[in-house]
């Protein structure tokens, strides 16, 4: 017979172990969905939780390559609304995705292609990572820039604002979700030299100066893998579409993402005299593999090493490369993305 002190025990134990558990569960789950929508881990929920763009199926409102024939991107999840007020607008409430702190606020929508939106700023596993939330209706009228957030928390309720000339119609409402890098905080300067006369009403939180990753697919993983999901490993585990050599030893996307650069023993060795960096289709550098005087060729600056011919036939849309003949190269908007991520 098992005593009381013993049975106890036993329950505070396992108690203990079903809190461990729960912690280790919820400290995985890096992102939250900013909205009541969870059909996107239902059996053929894409229907109940994308909006496609006018005329089009939902999968247009999903992450990546897949507008006008897979040449136009679209950086982020447009999740549809659950709730509507008297009038047929969107009521739902949108959250922080993950604990984190406000970096900017757009309350005009006639400045951007987001209408209303927030950007936040969150710290995981060494990296800088930055949500986003657009098409807004309001933005809570107590959220301040620098301000602290926590996931789970009300910042705004969706809407359809934008500044397009095809306006989002009631029965498309939805929120614009980003998980994002970013390329560079001297953008606002970077802009201003390379484009005079240019309006960037947003400084450096213009649209140009954010890299996604799939929110989708950063969801997804998470609900499967649970406690071992690492956001490090996701990024780390993305697909090349190409390699490029900078003959540059300090640009800020060095320090800010330092865990994705790859030790080198000829580079410890001799020293730095470049980075080799390996971008996926969206641009993003995953990869930073520090490059010796002696590994390098040739005397440009940027330097196209390879391309991965199959991604960038499956995913065309950010036209950083293009062939000439037998011969690959980066386009003027690939020279102007390395621009600007090493300025």
């Amino acid at each position: 017979m098992i005593s009381g002190q013993s049975l106890t025990n036993r329950k505070t134990l396992i108690l203990v172990l079903l809190l461990l558990v729960q912690a280790a569960t919820t400290s995985a789950q890096l992102f939250q969905l900013p909205t009541a929508n969870r059909a996107i881990y239902e059996p053929d929920g894409g229907e109940r939780f994308f909006v496609g763009t006018v005329g089009k199926p939902w999968s247009s409102g999903t992450f990546g390559c897949v507008r006008s024939d897979g040449w136009q991107i679209h950086e982020g999840l447009d999740i549809k609304c659950l709730q509507r007020d008297r009038s047929g607008e969107p009521a739902d409430s949108v959250m922080a995705s993950a604990d984190g702190t406000v970096a900017y606020i757009s309350t005009k929508p006639a400045l951007s292609n987001y209408g209303k939106y927030i950007i936040l700023k969150h710290r995981i596993v060494g990296l800088e990572i930055y949500t986003l939330y657009a098409h807004l209706s309001d933005v809570r009228s107590t959220l301040r820039i620098g301000q602290t957030v926590k996931a789970g928390e009300t910042i705004a309720t969706m809407g359809r604002t934008s500044n397009t000339r095809q306006r989002i119609t009631k029965d498309r409402a939805h929120v614009h979700f980003e998980i994002n890098l970013l390329v560079n905080e001297r953008f606002a300067e970077w802009f201003q030299k390379t484009s005079p006369g240019e309006r960037n009403d947003h400084g450096d939180w213009n649209g140009h100066n954010l890299l996604g990753l799939d929110p989708r697919l950063v969801l997804l993983a998470q609900r499967e893998q649970g406690a071992g999901f690492s956001l490090l490993q996701f990024i780390r585990a993305q697909t090349d579409l190409c390699h490029v050599l900078v003959r540059d030893t300090h640009f800020p996307w060095l320090r800010r993402y330092t865990p994705l650069i790859r030790r080198n023993p000829t580079a410890d060795r001799e020293g730095i005299a470049g980075y080799e960096i390996v971008l996926n289709y969206m641009g993003a550098p995953y990869q930073l593999i520090p490059r010796a005087a002696s590994e390098l060729r040739g005397q440009s600056r940027v330097q196209l090493l390879s391309v991965n011919d199959a991604e960038q036939q499956k995913h065309p849309c950010r036209k950083l490369v293009v062939r000439r003949g037998a011969q690959w190269q980066l386009t003027d908007a690939g020279h102007r993305f390395i621009d600007l991520l090493t300025y």
